[in-house]
């Protein structure tokens, strides 16, 4: 199985064709900036269309703390995106309240384990839309 670093490596090298279909779901790649750093970093992420923008969730496994990568893409907006062969720059943004609940519940869809995740914390996780720039 594809995981961290070497998921990356892999996915970046076949254009997707190793790393895009993921258990059951898909996965793009994520590069923010560090901020503190400044260094990109890349993160496979699962991923789902809605309309012309892309979802993403910061879950980081129900963990009481939001992942780095979004700490980085509040800090830091302007993002590079990798859905298979496709690069692009994207502006990250959150989720507001009204859009939300149906963001989640399309996430929900392709990764059941995002409600479980939820229930295990009392952080709100945030839905985050990613925007082609």
């Amino acid at each position: 199985m594809l995981f961290g670093d070497e998921h990356v490596r892999r996915y970046v090298e076949t254009d997707g064709a190793e790393g895009h279909d993921w258990q059951g779901s898909t996965v793009l790649i994520l590069t923010t900036t560090g901020r503190k750093s400044g260094a990109q970093r890349n993160n496979p992420l699962i991923y789902q269309p809605y309309g012309d923008a892309l979802l993403l969730v910061a879950s980081n496994g129900g963990s009481a703390t939001p992942p780095a990568w979004y700490l980085n893409l509040t800090a830091n907006p302007e993002v590079q995106v990798q859905v298979k062969g496709d690069r692009f720059t994207a502006r990250a943004r959150t989720a507001n309240a009204d859009e939300k609940p149906d963001m989640w519940r399309t996430m929900v869809a392709t990764w059941p384990a995002y409600d479980d995740y939820q229930r295990k914390t009392d952080r709100e996780i945030p839905v985050v839309v990613l925007e082609r720039v």
